[in-house]
């Protein structure tokens, strides 16, 4: 686990070094569309870049959770929820006790989400805490707690916030190219054609290379959340059951997205459940291999 934990911590250095990059060169390309020199491109580049990165490192959570529209759990409306995570938290070994939030959704669904375990969130849908009885909700109450000991919960939130913002930037661009299209480049411009060359195909390959580090991310932390959840709660069927239900309800949760599927205990899409040959980039394994993996655990 210790391992993990550091794995995802020197992942979360790479990725955001690597959107810095991306971004970085995609506003420059964007500038130089529209005709800026190339020394305010790249002042203009970098300063955006670096400040959209420390701005998503601090207020990841913040920007996930109003995504969603979720409402701050309270003691009184959900006394189930917060029963069962006082009583996890002994169990988790975490020092500092998440937030609870809850979003309005008949999909039962949850996720963790967060820079560190100290400023951490747990939230689930009305639909979970309707669905499910107290042990399935357990479970899943674990399983997002898993995240949180494992440091997935970093990795997951800034790809999530940076995915979406790489998205915006590719529609700008498509936007922009075709407005300056019909220009004419001045020969001075073209000393600066390897870096547009390469700012061009980051553009082209962003929505790409997103999805393939979602996809990097995610399988194998789902399969560690759900073994490390039942050394919590010492009760796989109670997580077992959770997830039949919940892959089973088809039901649809409006709020999610592609760039925050990953983050859920179970892709929120219904239609893309499942992992066969022709759904090779599920950014989830099916159910039934992670019911198979935790029967081993018994």
């Amino acid at each position: 686990m210790y391992e993990d934990i550091k794995k995802n911590k020197r992942k979360t250095g790479v990725i955001v070094f690597s959107f810095l990059l991306m971004i970085t060169l995609i506003l420059y390309y964007i500038c130089y569309m529209f005709d800026i020199s190339s020394f305010a491109a790249i002042a203009i580049a970098l300063t955006f870049s670096v400040i959209s990165t420390i701005a998503t490192y601090y207020n990841c959570d913040k920007i996930v959770l109003a995504s969603v529209k979720a409402r701050e759990a309270t003691h009184e409306e959900d006394l189930q929820l917060t029963n069962i995570l006082d009583a996890l938290m002994v169990a988790s070994g975490l020092e500092h006790k998440p937030r609870l939030y809850v979003m309005e959704s008949s999909q039962p669904n949850a996720f963790a989400t967060g820079r560190n375990p100290e400023n951490a969130i747990i939230c689930v849908t009305t639909g979970l805490l309707e669905k499910l009885d107290y042990y399935e909700l357990e479970g899943v109450v674990a399983h997002e707690l898993s995240h949180i000991k494992n440091y997935d919960i970093l990795l997951s939130a800034v790809i999530s916030v940076m995915v979406g913002f790489v998205v915006m930037l590719s529609d700008i661009f498509t936007r922009t190219m075709f407005r300056s299209s019909s220009r004419d480049k001045n020969d001075d411009n073209k000393g600066n054609g390897i870096l547009l060359i390469i700012g061009l195909i980051f553009l082209i390959l962003s929505p790409i290379v997103s999805n393939l580090i979602q996809l990097a991310v995610s399988r194998r932390r789902e399969y560690l959340a759900d073994s490390t959840a039942v050394q919590f709660t010492r009760n796989p069927d109670g997580l077992i059951s959770a997830l039949k239900k919940i892959s089973s309800d088809d039901s649809e949760l409006d709020v999610a997205s592609n760039s925050n599927s990953y983050m859920y205990i179970e892709n929120p899409f219904p239609k893309k459940r499942g992992y066969n040959v022709s759904n090779l980039f599920s950014t989830h394994p099916s159910i039934e291999e992670r019911v198979q993996a935790l029967e081993n655990l018994k």
